[in-house]
């Protein structure tokens, strides 16, 4: 994609000089020319940008797609960048690819380089779980801060990433918990509920609109926890990433996969310029106005319902969110088998599934 990106994308074309690199190649690559011996190799990760003339069937005799490794792959990366690096006994591969789905290479490699770094800054000879738990966090979400003093924002935020993660442990279509935290990382995230894919939806690429519903009720529970804790007067601006989490998946839920009442219908598409004039040259929509605003109250449709199906799974279960809330101010982080033995141990993982087949996730 260096050289063959697509000739006269930009506002007003041009023939640049990249432009006639890519066309000299192109004439090298027709077969006129005598270039027996001569074999050429290319790649790249952004073939939606690559120019029609060079994709066109003959230029290259064999196109090799590379999909990200399953979880056997991860492994043998893994242990490939775990050669040159030293790991304690008890580090286990097979673990640590089971908690890394949809990791490229580069993640993996980069991932055992972060733990190696802090490694060596905390002096230790060789690498750890913690270590890399560390540096998995680090590469996923970002700097650790200095930990929150101030004990009413701590049980404001405390209370949010119950609210997620305590959804995602009680819906039977969610992902699994990974672990909730307290501790604040760089751009300003004062705390995190992590959530591990389910491999098994990364592989197939097949999503269901069950599983897609369950993760916008998952994504309101700190809006929904906040709802129910406070009122809906003191609700915080926490809640804007997971916003437009919903919105993105509810409108493609309504434009892309047919799953609402306008029926079995792809409305919008992912296309558009990727050059110059991207956000200048927006293409109009295939739609009529009418439905567009079909599609606006469809999308509100399914944020309002998520919202109200999480703060109805949470109100029912506020002593639960309270003592959950007391263990994560009290350990500031709470893995997710922990968390789920609490839940379990209240009895509420049974009364939950049969509610969530109620209302249809």
């Amino acid at each position: 994609d260096a050289v063959g990106r697509q000739r006269g994308a930009g506002i007003g074309g041009g023939n640049d000089e990249r432009e006639q690199t890519l066309n000299q190649l192109l004439t090298e690559m027709d077969g006129f020319a005598e270039n027996s011996g001569v074999i050429l190799l290319a790649a790249t990760n952004r073939p939606d940008v690559l120019d029609a003339a060079l994709m066109r069937p003959g230029r290259f005799d064999r196109r090799i797609h590379v999909d990200l490794p399953d979880r056997r792959g991860r492994e043998a990366i893994l242990a490939v960048h775990a050669r040159s690096r030293p790991l304690e006994p008890e580090v286990s591969l097979s673990d640590w690819a089971s908690r890394t789905p949809g990791f490229s290479g580069a993640d993996l490699s980069n991932l055992l380089n972060e733990a190696a770094i802090l490694t060596a800054r905390r002096e230790r000879q060789s690498i750890n779980d913690e270590a890399i738990s560390d540096a998995l966090e680090r590469i996923t979400m970002g700097l650790t801060a200095a930990p929150l003093q101030d004990n009413a924002k701590k049980r404001l935020i405390a209370y949010h990433e119950i609210g997620h993660a305590l959804l995602a442990t009680l819906l039977p279509k969610s992902d699994d918990l990974d672990k909730v935290t307290l501790l604040p990382r760089s751009g300003g995230v004062g705390g995190f509920a992590r959530t591990m894919p389910d491999e098994e939806v990364l592989d197939s690429g097949l999503i269901s609109k069950a599983y897609l519903e369950a993760r916008m009720v998952m994504a309101m529970g700190g809006r929904a926890a906040e709802l129910v804790v406070f009122g809906p007067s003191e609700i915080t601006q926490g809640a804007s990433s997971d916003l437009e989490m919903v919105s993105r998946i509810a409108r493609e839920m309504v434009t892309r996969y047919g799953f609402s009442a306008l029926g079995p219908l792809s409305l919008e598409g992912e296309g558009s310029e990727v050059f110059l004039g991207r956000d200048w040259l927006r293409s109009e929509p295939h739609h009529s106005q009418k439905t567009g605003n079909r599609i606006d109250a469809e999308v509100q449709q399914l944020a309002r319902r998520a919202l109200s199906q999480a703060v109805s799974l949470l109100e029912c279960r506020r002593e639960l969110m309270d003592e959950l809330v007391n263990l994560l101010i009290e350990r500031e982080t709470i893995e997710g088998p922990e968390f789920r033995a609490v839940v379990e141990r209240a009895g509420e993982l049974g009364e939950a599934n049969i509610e969530a087949a109620q209302v249809g996730l």
